[in-house]
C-alpha cells in the first residue's frame, strides 16, 4: 500500500492528458521511446520527460538498450493494480485512446511485416547468417549438455526458424514440435528435418506472440535467438510456461545488450539484447526462475556480439537462482 505522499505523486503524474495517453499505451504492452514518440505525435526530449516523471512516480519502469529505451507498466503489484484502476475508468471507445491504440497496432503490424520481409528473403541462409555473429558450435554444445541432464520427452521450439533445435536434439527426444510465423522458415524447416530423417518432430505455423495451441506436457521449451526480433518477450515467455509439465525447463539463447544499432535496420532487430534483469523480470510475470546464466564472447572481432544462454524453472523458493 503506497503511503500517502507516494500515492498523491503517483495520482499527479497521470493526471496530465499525455501521460494518463501514454499510460493506456503502456497497457497494451512494453514500448520503445520510438514508438510511443510516432503515436503522439509529439517530441522525442517531451515524451522522454513525461516518461520519466511516470518512472519517478512508480507508474512505469524504463530499459535501456544500447541507444533506445524500452518502457512498461510497473509490475509491482500496488503500482501496478493503481495504473489499472484508474485505466479501468477511461473509454477505451474515447476518440482520442481508440486512435492512439489502432496507431499502435499499425507500428506493430508494420514492424512485423518488415520482420517477416527479412526472414522470406533470408531463410535459406539463416543458419550460415547466425553463425557470424556467435559461437554457434560452443552454444549448441551446451544447449546439448543441458539437455542431456534429463529425460525428455516431449520437446517445444518456439520460433524454431530452420528447424536446427529440433535436428540437434532429435536423438534426446520422443516428440518434438516447432513454431514459427515464416512460411519461408517452415518450408526450410520441414526439409532439413526430412533430409535428416527426424520423423518424429513437427512444425506448425503460428505467432509465438500469440496463445498458441500446443498442448501442455513439455520437458524442454526452447527459445533460441528469436526474442530480439519480438514486440513482447514476456508474451513469449508466457506461452513457453503454459506448456510446460511440472519442473519443466524453458531454455533461451539470445544475445547480451550491445550498441550495434544497424541490426535493427538490416535484420530487423527490435531489440539490441536482453539483459539480465529484464529476463528475470518477463521470467518472473510468466511464473518462472533463472535458474542458471551462462555467457559466450565472440572472439572472431574486437567489438563482436556476447550470447547470453539462460537456464528458467517454474519459480520455486527451493530451486538454485542464476548468480
Amino acid at each position: 500500500m503506497p503511503r500517502l505522499g507516494q500515492l498523491i505523486a503517483t495520482l499527479k503524474a497521470a493526471s496530465e492528458p499525455t501521460r494518463l495517453r501514454m499510460l493506456a499505451l503502456l497497457a497494451e504492452g512494453e514500448l520503445s521511446v520510438k514508438d510511443i514518440t510516432d503515436i503522439l505525435g509529439q517530441s522525442q526530449p517531451r515524451v522522454s520527460r513525461h516518461l520519466k516523471l511516470m518512472a519517478d512516480a512508480g507508474l512505469a519502469e524504463r530499459h535501456a538498450e544500447g541507444a533506445w529505451a524500452y518502457y512498461r507498466l510497473n509490475d509491482k503489484k500496488s503500482s501496478e493494480a493503481l495504473a489499472r484502476a484508474m485505466l479501468a475508468r477511461l473509454d477505451r471507445n474515447d476518440p482520442v485512446v481508440a486512435n492512439d491504440r489502432n496507431k499502435l497496432m499499425t507500428i506493430r503490424a508494420a514492424h512485423a511485416a518488415r520482420a517477416a520481409a527479412y526472414f522470406a528473403t533470408i531463410a535459406e541462409d539463416w543458419d550460415a547468417i547466425r553463425n557470424l555473429h556467435v559461437p554457434e558450435a560452443e552454444i549448441e554444445a551446451a544447449i546439448l549438455e543441458i539437455a542431456k541432464r534429463r529425460r525428455l520427452e516431449r520437446v517445444i521450439d518456439l520460433g524454431t526458424g530452420t528447424g536446427r533445435m529440433l535436428e540437434l536434439l532429435a536423438p534426446l527426444y520422443q516428440q518434438g514440435l516447432g513454431v514459427d510465423s515464416s512460411r519461408e522458415m517452415i518450408a526450410v524447416a520441414r526439409a532439413k528435418l526430412s533430409a535428416s530423417d527426424v520423423g518424429h518432430a513437427q512444425i506448425r505455423q503460428a505467432d509465438i506472440a500469440d496463445p498458441i495451441e500446443a498442448g501442455e506436457g513439455a520437458d524442454l521449451v526452447l527459445i533460441h535467438q528469436v526474442l530480439h526480433y519480438i514486440e513482447e518477450p514476456g508474451a513469449v515467455l508466457k506461452n513457453a510456461a503454459r506448456t510446460l509439465r511440472p519442473g519443466g525447463w524453458v531454455l533461451v539463447v539470445d544475445f547480451a545488450p550491445h550498441n550495434h544499432d544497424a541490426l535493427r535496420t538490416e535484420h530487423a532487430h527490435r531489440r539490441l539484447g536482453l539483459s539480465a534483469a529484464q529476463m528475470t523480470d518477463w521470467a518472473e510475470d510468466a511464473g518462472l526462475a533463472v535458474i542458471e546464466k551462462r555467457e559466450f564472447a565472440n572472439e572472431k572481432t574486437p567489438d563482436g556480439l556476447t550470447v547470453c544462454l539462460f537456464l528458467l524453472a517454474k519459480a520455486d523458493k527451493d530451486e538454485p537462482r542464476a548468480n
